[in-house]
């Protein structure tokens, strides 16, 4: 059977011609993907855009043209082969191919089924609400943290939101830094405490 006809006959759905065609093409899809280097491909992703081109061939194929199928054939691969070297050379897709997906788990930190997401994520959000809601805890513990904290932890607080860090702070009472630490860790507590019930 000539491959005019295959070709015909895989237009119409013929699974048999179809791979008839792919089987007498192989061979020059493996000589021109030896022709061509496609930046981050192997020689197999260089032939499968041979065989995608091939496929277009096979669809698009039209006796009266003029033209064998082989010609047409033959004239779509390297099309489709060069326009594929084309886009990988562009860079394009780059950060499309070089990202890594927030849901895979990360195997390399240790922490077994952990996704990126997980890593990245806080456990506050970010949606308009929660911002709301944490503006307004933060007044009610600013309107009342004479109640809410002892006089140091007071202090430590004000200093604290102020924008010191907590060697600042150690230095301004005349305290060590690990009792400052401390007391920003009772104070973190309580605040948590009340978010909880917030």
């Amino acid at each position: 059977m000539r491959e005019e006809e295959l070709a015909a006959l895989a237009q119409g759905g013929d699974e048999q011609a179809l791979e008839r065609l792919y089987a007498l093409y192989r061979e020059l899809l493996r000589s021109k993907a030896n022709l061509y280097f496609m930046v981050g491909a192997d020689r197999d992703d260089v032939i499968q855009e041979g065989m995608i081109g091939l496929f277009t061939a096979i669809r698009g194929y039209d006796p009266g043209a003029g033209a064998s199928f082989r010609t047409f054939a033959e004239l779509c691969v390297k099309r489709q082969i060069i326009n594929a070297v084309k886009m990988a050379g562009r860079k394009k897709h780059t950060p499309l191919n070089e990202s890594l997906s927030i849901d895979a788990p990360q195997t390399d930190g240790g922490a077994g089924d952990a996704t990126l997401e997980d890593a990245l994520g806080d456990a506050g959000g970010t949606d308009p609400e929660s911002i709301v809601l944490l503006a307004d805890l933060f007044e009610y513990i600013s309107n009342n943290a004479p109640k809410i904290f002892s006089k140091l932890e007071l202090r430590v607080w004000e200093s604290f939101t102020g924008g010191r860090s907590a060697a600042q702070i150690a230095a301004q009472f005349g305290k060590s830094p690990k009792s400052i630490d401390n007391t920003i860790q009772r104070i973190k507590k309580k605040v948590e405490r009340l978010i909880a019930l917030y």
